[in-house]
C-alpha cells in the first residue's frame, strides 16, 4: 500500500511510474504510534516519493537510477522528529505551558497557539486573561462562545482554532474550498531553457537552495535538500520570533544568516541571492512576501528557471487562506484532534505529521521542478499546505490504533539516532530516513545558530 501511495504522490506532479523504479518499504504496518490515522503509511509514502525524486536527478547525471528503501517505524519516529533532540544529554524545551485546550461558555474547545511570545501576549489579552497562567486564561476563555473567540483571535493576528469534528470541516467554507485542491501541485510561471543539474558527486551537488522559513515544515523541506548536497542558505531575520530549539532539529546541513527585509540594504542582499538561487522555498502566507516584491512570478522574473516553493497553514484558495496557523491548529479545526480523542476531549496526535509531511512534499516538489527545468526549461511553482496535508491524510481511512506504540522502544531508536558536535555543542537526533543505493544521505555540517554565517552562497 505504501509504494502505491507514493506513485499516487508522484502522478499529482506528473511523474509516472517507471519500469526500474526500485523502491522498497520494511519494518510493520500502522498503527506504529497509537493513532487512528495511518501516520505510518502516510509518512513512509512521502519519504518514498522524495527518494525517488532523489533517484530521477541521479539518474539525469549519471544515466542511473538508485534503489530506494524506507523503514516504516522510522519514518513515523520522523514525524515527532524534534521530540527526540538531545543538546548536551538534555531535552530543550518547546512548548509554552499555556498552549493548549480551553473550554469556552458554550462548551466547545478552543486550542491556543502560544509558543511565540507575541501569540503568548495576544491570547491573553484577547481572552482577557488576568494574569498569565493556565488558570487564568481557561476562566477567561470560560466566559467566550468558541465562535466568538476564534474570531477574535484570527482577527487579532494570533493563532488559535476551535476543535471541530470532520463531519463540521466538511461543511465548513474553507473545509469545502481545500476540499477541492490537490495534495500539493506544481505550476509553470515563466519561461527559462533548459539547465542541467550542476556536476558532483551527490544528487543535488552545486544545487543553491533559499530557505526563508520557520518552525517546522519549511526548514524540514531544507533540511531533506541538505541531506543529499544542497547548499541550503536558511534566512530569518533578528526581528521575528523563532523557536531555537527547533534548529536543533531542523538546521542540520545549512548555514543561517540574518536577512531584514525592512531595509532596503536587505531587500537588495535578498535579490542578489535569489538571482544565483536554483530553489526558493518561502514559508509566509499568501500575499505576504508579494508585498515586498517576491512573489513567484518576480523572482522568476529575476532569476529565470527558478523553482518557488510555497507552503502555508491553510492553502492558496478558500476564506481562510490568509489565516496564521500551525499543525497543532490545523490538526483541530479539521477534525483529525477530535478522531485521536473525542469531540468533547479532542486530543492532538502523537506526531506533528502534517508539518513534515508538507515538508518532505516541499522538497520532492523542490526536486520534481529542477528535473523540469533540466528537461522542459521554464521556472516553477510548487505549492503544499498542512490543510491539504491533513485532507490527504484523513482520505487514507482510520483504523484501531488501540495496539499502537507510545513510542518506539528504546533499543530501536538508538539504531535511528546519530550525534553530531557543532556550535549547539553535542546534539543527538534523528538520522536521515531515506536509504539511497549509492548516495547515501548525510550532513555535510552541524545545526547552527541562526545568523551565525553570512549571507552569501558557499561557492
Amino acid at each position: 500500500m505504501s509504494e502505491t501511495l507514493t506513485h499516487d504522490i508522484l502522478a499529482l506532479l506528473g511523474r509516472q511510474k517507471r519500469a526500474d523504479d526500485s523502491l522498497a518499504f520494511s519494518n510493520g504496518e500502522d498503527p506504529i504510534f497509537a493513532s487512528p490515522w495511518r501516520v505510518g503509511r502516510a509518512g513512509s509514502a512521502a519519504l518514498g516519493a522524495v527518494g525517488l525524486a532523489v533517484s530521477d536527478l541521479w539518474r539525469l547525471k549519471t544515466g542511473r537510477p538508485q534503489s530506494v528503501s524506507i523503514d516504516r517505524h522510522a519514518a513515523a519516529a520522523s514525524l515527532r522528529s524534534n521530540t527526540y533532540v538531545m543538546q548536551n544529554g538534555k531535552k530543550p524545551v518547546s512548548w509554552d505551558p499555556l498552549a493548549g485546550h480551553y473550554k469556552t461558555a458554550d462548551n466547545r474547545t478552543m486550542f491556543l497557539h502560544t509558543n511565540h511570545p507575541h501569540h503568548r501576549e495576544g491570547a491573553l489579552r484577547i481572552a482577557g486573561a488576568k494574569e498569565a497562567t493556565r488558570e487564568a486564561l481557561a476562566e477567561a476563555v470560560a466566559k467566550w462562545k468558541g465562535q466568538d473567540i476564534e474570531d477574535a483571535i484570527a482577527a487579532g493576528n494570533c493563532v488559535g482554532g476551535l476543535s471541530r469534528g470532520r463531519a463540521e470541516w466538511n461543511a465548513h467554507p474553507h473545509g469545502i474550498a481545500v476540499a477541492k485542491l490537490p495534495l500539493l501541485d506544481i505550476v509553470k510561471i515563466g519561461d527559462a531553457p533548459p539547465q542541467p543539474l550542476p556536476k558532483g558527486d551527490r544528487p543535488l551537488s552545486g544545487i543553491r537552495a533559499f530557505d526563508l522559513t520557520r518552525v517546522l515544515a519549511g526548514p524540514t523541506s531544507g533540511r531533506v535538500l541538505a541531506e543529499n548536497g544542497a547548499d541550503v542558505l536558511h534566512v530569518a531575520a533578528p526581528h521575528l520570533p523563532y523557536q531555537t530549539e527547533i534548529l536543533m532539529d531542523t538546521g542540520h546541513g545549512k548555514r543561517c544568516a540574518w536577512i531584514d527585509l525592512r531595509e532596503s540594504a536587505g531587500v537588495e542582499t535578498m535579490k542578489g541571492l535569489l538571482k544565483d538561487a536554483d530553489i526558493f522555498t518561502q514559508g509566509y502566507r499568501p500575499g505576504t512576501l508579494a508585498a515586498r516584491g517576491f512573489s513567484p512570478e518576480q523572482v522568476a522574473a529575476l532569476r529565470p528557471g527558478i523553482v518557488c516553493v510555497a507552503i502555508c497553514a491553510y492553502g492558496h484558495e478558500g476564506p481562510w487562506a490568509a489565516r496564521r496557523g500551525f499543525d497543532s491548529i490545523v490538526q483541530n479545526v479539521t477534525g483529525l484532534a477530535a478522531t485521536q480523542g473525542s469531540l468533547e476531549a479532542p486530543r492532538n496526535l502523537p506526531v506533528q505529521a502534517l508539518d513534515y509531511i508538507a515538508g518532505y512534499l516541499a522538497a520532492l516538489g523542490a526536486m520534481v521542478g529542477l528535473a523540469r527545468r533540466a528537461e522542459q526549461g521554464g521556472s516553477w511553482l510548487v505549492r503544499v499546505s498542512l490543510v491539504q496535508v491533513a485532507h490527504w491524510l484523513a482520505s487514507l481511512g482510520t483504523i484501531d490504533g488501540s495496539a499502537g506504540l507510545k513510542d518506539i522502544a528504546d533499543a530501536e531508536l538508538a539504531g535511528m539516532l546519530m550525534e553530531s558536535d557543532g556550535p549547539f555543542g553535542r546534539l543527538r537526533h534523528l538520522k536521515p530516513v531515506i536509504q539511497m543505493s549509492d548516495t547515501p544521505c548525510f550532513y555535510a555540517r552541524p545545526a547552527e545558530p541562526l545568523g551565525t554565517s553570512p549571507a552569501r552562497w558557499a561557492a
